[in-house]
């Protein structure tokens, strides 16, 4: 959940590790650390709060020379965010400094026999203890920083990425990872440190992405050592050219990231097909579907894992497979899935879908369906991410980077993928006609210039916005296709806004929600033509007749809900299936210009992360 960052090299560190911090703020925002080291002295700046704090108090604070330097932005676990938790932290001696993203879970144990020890402890973190206990293990076994680092490890129960050095030897950084997302940019005669590749692609395209359970000793004027943490053997390292540029990770213009990556769903969209869907010849080309055919058409059933916003995108493709492949889906959520000791065979298919690719409660799923013999298939968004690796055959999304901690593109072309798989199922097991098959491929490809003539909406959507940016709950509802899309628009409102708000399915309303509504209740409710229009319909004829705030996302010409709608919201006709890829667009646009006009940080919401890589 944290970033790090890490320099070393000809350069002065300050710059480089600062702007890697504001780039990997995204993953965590309510402390931040820097320390530099010149070969003299080691300085060290914390603070509870933003990247731009730091920035403030370091400078008039400490000198920022040096060639090495390590940063972190942390979101908490263990202790409160404040000063003295925030990274990077020193070990007794002051020798060592570490930072880590993750969590030590057998910490409190470590710490009481580090105690005994006689070592004392200035913070509450776990972090604190994992410094003071590689220190212990390299004074005790009179051992270098690497060695002990791995023996150290060997003792630890939880997830970490780790850099931490030596002042003493100022020509090195030792990393390791386990469940944490760490890569190295290798440089001319410089390295790299980094949560992500985003702090220093500037400086190269070559990065290292480590294993879990593998640890690197990143050294001056030497090649990379990588070693296995378990039993110290070498690694050979594979170095990934990166597909990724400047421009993606900047703000290009726009005020905020959400904002601009709701923009560039359009091509986001277009970048996921491309390549894979030929419309003209009636071709879908998917090389980990072509590779895998006979599982897919032999299993027994399809189960979904994923967590948030990509659980959503799961509900979506439950209603695509069911419907147009004929194969029974079930959609978990990771996070309980890996502890209700679900029943797997090896009949049995697991699509996980993650943006980020590190997502520990997928990850844990994966492991358990891999356990049980179920063929793992991934859909996620970053190239060498761990549930690519872990995965036994995967697609993309290249949605390109989600800076934004609350998902718009990677919703849309999650979706998207699904849908191209799902569709290529239909036409191998015979459950559509050609035509059909071929109508579906032609609107798909159709559908980035429909989401530009639904992005047109945005001010429409922002003079709505103005009226109900102090309502202090909203109900969401949908039917069919659209009901994950009704829990979506809830989520986004609720992630940066901090309204409360409830996704249900349309006909549910009556079994409890309706009690909610009055004059002070909006309601959002997606009212497309296709897919139980008449329902619909009847649904907001009863949430009128008790005087509630109806806000109806419609099909281009409605005329039926304009009459009974206080506002309506038109989006291009599709298929009924392809609809939450148009639906959610203004249901993402109405929750940012509400968060906006109420003062929040949309792309920092509050105690939330990017990246879930702990529990």
């Amino acid at each position: 959940m944290c970033g790090i960052v890490g320099y070393i090299g000809h350069r002065e560190a300050y710059p480089i590790v600062l702007k890697g911090l504001q780039r990997l703020e995204y993953r965590g925002y309510d402390s931040a650390g820097i320390a530099l080291y010149d070969g003299k002295d080691l300085n060290l700046c914390k603070t509870k709060g933003k990247v731009a704090d730091l920035k403030t108090l370091l400078e008039k604070e400490i000198s920022t020379s040096g060639k090495l330097g390590i940063g972190h932005t942390r979101w908490a676990t263990h202790g409160v965010p404040n000063d003295v938790n925030s990274h990077p932290h020193y070990s007794n001696s002051g020798n060592l400094v570490i930072i880590h993203n993750g969590i030590i879970e057998n910490y409190d144990s470590l710490k009481k026999e580090l105690i005994k020890r006689g070592y004392t402890f200035q913070s509450d973190t776990d972090t604190e203890v994992l410094v003071n206990l590689i220190e212990d293990v390299m004074t005790n076994e009179n051992i270098k920083l690497g060695k002990a680092v791995q023996l150290a490890l060997n003792q630890v129960i939880g997830a970490y990425a780790i850099a931490v050095f030596d002042k003493n030897k100022p020509n090195e950084i030792v990393v390791a990872k386990l469940g944490s997302p760490l890569a190295i940019g290798i440089g001319e005669g410089e390295f790299f440190i980094a949560s992500d590749a985003s702090p220093f692609i500037e400086f190269t395209d070559n990065a290292i992405y480590l294993e879990d359970h593998e640890m690197a000793i990143v050294r001056l004027d030497k090649d990379i050592k990588i070693r296995k943490i378990e039993d110290d053997s070498l690694v050979n390292p594979y170095i990934q050219k990166l597909q990724l540029n400047l421009e993606q990770i900047e703000k290009g213009g726009y005020p905020h990231f959400m904002l601009k990556e709701i923009y560039e769903q359009p091509l986001a969209i277009k970048d996921t097909y491309r390549g894979r869907l030929l419309a003209d010849e009636g071709i879908i080309k998917m090389a980990g579907i072509e590779d895998n055919m006979k599982r897919f058409l032999n299993a027994d059933r399809i189960i979904i894992v994923a967590c948030g916003t990509s659980w959503h995108a799961g509900l979506v493709a439950e209603y695509i497979f069911e419907d147009l492949a004929r194969i029974p889906v079930e959609v978990e959520y990771a996070s309980e899935f890996r502890y209700r000791n679900p029943v797997i065979t090896e009949k049995d298919i697991v699509i996980s879908i993650s943006q980020s690719g590190e997502t520990a409660d997928t990850l844990a799923a994966i492991k358990l369906a891999k356990s049980k013999g179920a063929f793992v298939f991934g859909v996620c968004n970053v190239v060498g991410s761990s549930i690519a690796r872990e995965t036994d055959a995967g697609a993309y999304t290249h949605a390109g980077p989600e800076i934004g901690v609350a998902s718009t593109k990677a919703f849309t072309t999650q979706i998207t993928v699904l849908t191209l798989i799902a569709l290529r199922l239909a036409r191998a097991k015979g459950t559509m006609s050609s035509s059909d098959y071929r109508r579906h491929l032609h609107e798909l490809e159709l559908i980035p210039e429909k989401v530009t003539e639904a992005l047109k909406a945005d001010k429409h959507i922002q003079a709505i916005s103005e009226l109900y940016k102090d309502s202090r709950n909203m109900l969401y509802l949908g039917r069919g296709y659209n009901f994950p899309v009704a829990l979506e628009g809830a989520l986004k409102l609720k992630e940066i806004s901090y309204i409360h708000a409830e996704g249900y399915p349309a006909a549910e309303m009556k079994h409890g929600p309706i009690a909610l509504i009055d004059e002070n209740m909006p309601v959002i409710i997606i009212a497309t033509k296709k897919g139980h229009y008449d329902k619909v319909v009847s649904n907001i004829q009863e949430i009128k007749a008790r005087k509630g705030k109806i806000i109806g996302i419609v099909t281009e010409g409605d005329v039926n809900v304009r009459e009974l709608a206080d506002h309506v919201i038109e989006v291009p006709e599709t298929l009924e299936n392809l609809s939450p890829l148009l639906t959610t667009i203004p249901l993402q646009l109405l929750s940012y210009h509400i968060a906006v006009l109420l003062g929040k940080n949309v792309d920092q919401p509050r105690n939330l992360a990017k990246s879930v890589t702990v529990e």
